[in-house]
């Protein structure tokens, strides 16, 4: 699987930047000598230079330092978001894909009234009656973005039930528990990794976003939508502040998009 990805343009960009994310987040904090959190009066606002390659904040702060923090907090909001979206897609998708009747149809109508509200606007009703942080973020984006992925599954679900091996499968005397986990949902697969990967590029704009706004990930601890919000005011003398983390979720975003993409192409059964 990685070799077909990184044999095309896309996929091997994808797996470069990833690559180096994931790689910083873990052990940049371990290498790099300056903390997240070290204030230096002294330093405010220097420009890039050799000693802090981003510059520092109106604290004195090293932005790659926090930067490197904020990418571990963008893979976990996105990782554990994503998680939670799957296996509540996964599972409603399953059930009413292959229990169809009544079943079907009232976990598809409680899709569609999920779905007539603005992702952004349920997770601001939510985050406004709780108390902001990392664990919250993640939860809530989870709960408010599987949908998609219910609606994926169930359709993938209508098309594999009728197939011969899981007509054999019954023949057999399966349960309906392994039909569906054991012989349909590993078929069911390819586009959901799919989903997958473009649902982190989501997850990561929810959280900058939310973080921007000021009822995300709340400071001192960094996150690359927060270190955006911080850099906003200070633009016309510290660009620095506002161009590294935008860059930062930019490309990030667009590496788990062209992901996606990549094994959308791989995994086609037509292209195979």
């Amino acid at each position: 699987m990685l070799r077909k990805i990184i044999q095309t343009k896309e996929g091997l960009f994808s797996a470069i930047v990833l690559g180096i994310l994931v790689l910083t987040a873990l052990l940049g904090p371990i290498l790099y000598p300056y903390h997240p959190y070290e204030i230096n009066v002294e330093k405010i606002l220097q420009a890039p230079s050799l000693k802090h390659p981003l510059g520092t904040d109106l604290l004195g702060r090293d932005l790659l330092s926090r930067m490197i923090y904020g990418a571990r907090i963008s893979l976990q909001v996105s990782v554990v978001a994503v998680g939670i979206s799957l296996i509540i897609g996964i599972f409603l998708g399953a059930i009413a894909g292959y229990l169809g009747s009544w079943v079907d149809q009232t976990i598809s109508r409680f899709i569609d009234i999920m779905l007539c509200f603005p992702t952004i606007f349920l997770i601001l009703a939510v985050i406004a009656y709780l108390e902001p942080s990392i664990l919250t973020i993640m939860i809530v984006i989870g709960l408010t973005s599987w949908m998609s992925v219910a609606r994926l599954v169930r359709a993938e679900f209508l098309s594999l039930k009728e197939r011969e091996f899981v007509l054999s499968a019954k023949i057999y005397g399966a349960s309906t528990f392994r039909i569906i986990f054991k012989h349909i949902l590993p078929n069911a697969l390819p586009p959901i990794l799919v989903s997958a990967s473009l649902g982190m590029g989501h997850a990561i704009l929810i959280e900058s976003a939310l973080s921007f706004l000021g009822i995300g990930v709340q400071p001192p601890t960094p996150s690359w939508g927060n270190l955006l919000i911080e850099g906003k005011e200070t633009m016309e003398i510290a660009w620095w502040l506002s161009v590294f983390p935008g860059l930062a979720i930019l490309i990030t975003v667009l590496a788990f998009i062209l992901l996606g993409e990549t094994l959308q192409e791989i995994l086609n059964p037509r292209k195979r």
